[in-house]
């Protein structure tokens, strides 16, 4: 080889890097479920982007958002996508993830008291005891409702979610043990 061809095999080598690493980090920062404020009604609304379109040109200065859902659709669906200046200004600020992380921050389960710590995205998640006194998960909760949903809620750890829950879907299988100290003693 020359020294030509080895120094544009070199360069097109860290191109293509330089490329896949942008299309990889564009793709996780457009990634999951966010929250936005309708332009059209003023209300939340949840919206998915289109990650991989968002990832789909790695060289461009600002790349191309466009939603792949909408809690709005298909009532909305052709409507002009005004929301994702939003997105664009502030990807981190609407991701619901990070809404959940940030509402958990400083806070204690409110079941035991254990305070949370930091919150990892690949184990195990807190859950929210809602005003009726069931725990349900983040995934449960519509993103379009994120806002007043947790407004009204308390955090829950992921223990005393699974508790609670056991004990509302099958009460045949807990057993209350104060109760039980309180029967012993009569």
């Amino acid at each position: 080889m020359t020294v030509f061809a080895t120094v544009a095999s070199a360069i097109a080598i860290l191109l293509a890097g330089i490329a896949v690493a942008r299309v990889v980090r564009l793709w996780w920062k457009y990634r999951g479920a966010r929250v936005i404020t309708c332009p059209e009604n003023h209300r939340p609304a949840g919206v998915s982007i289109d990650a991989g379109h968002a990832a789909s040109k790695p060289f461009t200065k600002n790349p191309e958002l466009r939603l792949s859902a909408c809690s709005r659709w298909p009532e909305r669906a052709g409507c002009g996508q005004q929301c994702l200046s939003q997105v664009a200004a502030a990807p981190e600020d609407c991701l619901v993830r990070n809404i959940f992380v940030q509402w958990y921050a400083g806070k204690r389960c409110v079941s035991c008291g254990q305070p949370f710590g930091e919150i990892s995205l690949a184990g195990v998640k807190p859950a929210v005891l809602c005003a009726d006194n069931i725990s349900v998960e983040w995934s449960e909760i519509p993103a379009d409702r994120l806002t007043e949903t947790l407004a009204a809620a308390s955090p829950i750890c992921f223990a005393c979610h699974m508790g609670n829950t056991l004990v509302r879907t099958h009460p045949e299988l807990a057993v209350d043990r104060h109760r039980s100290a309180d029967l012993g003693r009569g």
